[in-house]
């Protein structure tokens, strides 16, 4: 990029969305993208070539991986290429390149390098399962899978027990009761969700209620692409985590503990804003 923020002559990245179960889905322009990239950057190339085939689309240019495991490395080839005038096209197994999926670096390192990056819009599990679910849409928030380990997964909920938007998670089939169980411990059991699997497919199914009757459904196990859609705390609604800090911070008032200081340390060891449990704190 110039001093003076331009872009200069070099190549084009862009970024594909694929389609989350139907190939009739996507739009030409990714059958027309496909045959006309230089380089054609992968998440799983078997998928792409199946895809293609499915799309009647010849692969024109060069195919490459371009997955987790390689992200880092690969990313810098890419990047060189699109400084030779390549266009290098990006699409990962399902959605869009970026939203939890490989193409945030590659992305980063080309707006650094003043490339032009564009997208070819497509299907995208977040905004289909938010459509479905029945929740409110106007405001919504992604926050990807939730972590694995039990103790970093219930910090990070309760962190969310007050957002007043929509949120929209994506979770691996086998820790979905784990995560519900957990989602219902941070947000509350009766707080309305719905579980969307398999969207646009065979066996798509879209399962609504509380979260703690989620969690027991989901204790049976289940199978396939899993997207959950959580209502947003409603101001005025002490959130159940946040209502057992208030209790906390009041014990450890009548031990002697300045609330101020106890507010600092309870919403340290519980891993939330100290802001939200002040003005919890303060609203009781």
């Amino acid at each position: 990029m110039r001093e003076d923020g331009t872009v200069t002559d070099n190549g084009r990245l862009v970024l594909a969305g694929a389609p989350i179960g139907q190939a009739g889905d996507v739009s030409p322009r990714l059958r027309q993208a496909l045959e006309s990239a230089d380089v054609v950057a992968a998440e799983d190339t078997r998928r792409l070539r199946r895809l293609a085939g499915e799309l009647g689309a010849e692969i024109g240019g060069r195919v490459v991986s371009y997955y987790d495991a390689n992200e880092a490395g690969r990313a810098a080839e890419l990047l060189a290429a699109l400084q030779e005038g390549r266009t290098v096209l990006v699409i990962t197994d399902a959605g869009m390149p970026g939203v939890s999926d490989p193409g945030y670096r590659l992305t980063h390192l080309a707006v650094e390098a003043g490339i032009t990056v564009t997208s070819l819009p497509g299907p995208s599990a977040v905004t289909t399962a938010l459509a479905v679910s029945g929740l409110p849409s106007d405001r919504f928030c992604f926050e990807g899978f939730p972590p694995r380990k039990p103790g970093e997964r219930s910090r990070r909920l309760a962190a969310l027990a007050a957002e007043e938007r929509t949120m929209v998670f994506f979770e691996a089939p086998h820790r979905l009761h784990a995560a519900l169980a957990a989602m219902a411990e941070a947000f509350g059991a009766d707080r309305r969700a719905a579980v969307c699997r398999e969207l646009t497919k065979t066996y798509e199914e879209v399962r609504r209620g509380g979260l703690g009757e989620l969690a027991e459904w989901a204790a049976g196990g289940v199978k396939g692409e899993i997207t959950v859609v959580v209502a947003g705390y409603v101001r005025g609604d002490l959130p159940p985590v946040i209502g057992d800090l208030v209790g906390e911070v009041a014990r450890r008032e009548e031990t002697g503990t300045p609330r101020k200081q106890a507010i600092v340390d309870v919403a340290k060891e519980a891993g939330i804003p100290k802001r939200d449990l002040y003005d919890a704190v303060h609203r009781g």
